[in-house]
């Protein structure tokens, strides 16, 4: 995903915080963490999430509050037809985990 560069600022503001109802289905969606990261010299954003399931992740699009979100988030981001932030899947090249996890 990436930001406008001149709306850095305010993409920032609304994260901090987000929609309580917004995180609450998050959470209910079976999103353990959630971290979104900015670029400032590119304004993209790199988002690594841990969740319990693909279906269940790929069901918050469905409810009402994220598509509320993305309709207020689209003034200051790439955008889809949908509203749903333009974005991009990336190729994992690496991985490392313990064996306690």
């Amino acid at each position: 995903m990436s930001v406008d560069p001149a709306h850095q600022d305010e993409y920032i503001r609304r994260h901090n915080p987000i929609w309580r109802e917004l995180e609450e289905a998050l959470l209910a969606h079976g999103v353990r963490q959630y971290s979104i990261f900015l670029d400032p010299q590119t304004s993209d954003l790199f988002a690594y999430a841990e969740i319990e399931s693909e279906e269940r992740w790929a069901a918050i699009r469905t409810t009402d509050v994220c598509q509320r979100w993305w309709r207020t988030m689209r003034e200051i981001m790439p955008s889809n037809a949908d509203a749903s932030p333009v974005s991009r899947d990336l190729r994992e090249v690496f991985h490392l985990a313990s064996k306690d996890r």
